[in-house]
């Protein structure tokens, strides 16, 4: 049965950071791996985003891409496009911006299942709806394009691919657990 980490044992202060750490640096490394497309490139980091929360649960998953968007506001070139704080300024802002409530979204759903793996799946794709609606929103605002058009760019050539990074995270997520479980 798939539990997310801080309900399955009572871990200690330090692995549950260490966890969201490499969540963090996980999302940091899945930028990197791009197709650049305009206004907003492919990334893997809807898959990490989500698996986060599968993982790690509605509040460390959070944390883990809170840490992320953290590290952007520093200016570290840790986005996809590697420009630092200028990304909350850009087109794929609200996708950023997001990544915070979809991990927390996935896990609080998980949280509350019998976490087969339809359910994982289908609360990842909650989780990505969500960082949709944010990315969508500020997408046409930031960019000025009517709705259809901020649809079209935005949102549209990304739903095949999405709903597959939501069938890899909800096949890996009990790996992932077993990984920081086995390590703890």
């Amino acid at each position: 049965m798939l539990r997310t980490l801080p309900q399955t044992r009572d871990f200690s202060l330090a692995y549950r950071l260490a966890a969201v750490v490499a969540f963090t640096f996980l999302t940091a490394i899945s930028a990197r791996i791009t197709i650049p497309v305009e206004p907003v490139p492919i990334t893997l980091q809807v898959l990490i985003v989500v698996l986060s929360g599968l993982v790690l649960g509605a509040r460390d998953g959070a944390l883990s891409q809170l840490f992320y968007i953290g590290l952007i506001a520093l200016n570290l070139p840790v986005d996809a496009r590697m420009v630092g704080a200028a990304a909350f300024f850009s087109p794929t802002a609200g996708y950023l911006l997001g990544f915070v409530p979809a991990a927390f979204v996935t896990g609080w759903l998980i949280e509350r299942s019998n976490r087969r793996a339809v359910q994982r799946w289908l609360a990842a794709v909650v989780g990505i709806l969500v960082i949709y609606a944010f990315g969508y929103t500020l997408l046409k605002l930031n960019t000025g394009l009517a709705w259809d058009a901020a649809w079209t760019a935005g949102v549209a050539p990304f739903i095949a691919l999405d709903l597959g990074k939501a069938l890899i995270a909800a096949a890996v997520a009990e790996s992932g657990r077993a990984f920081f479980l086995r390590n703890s």
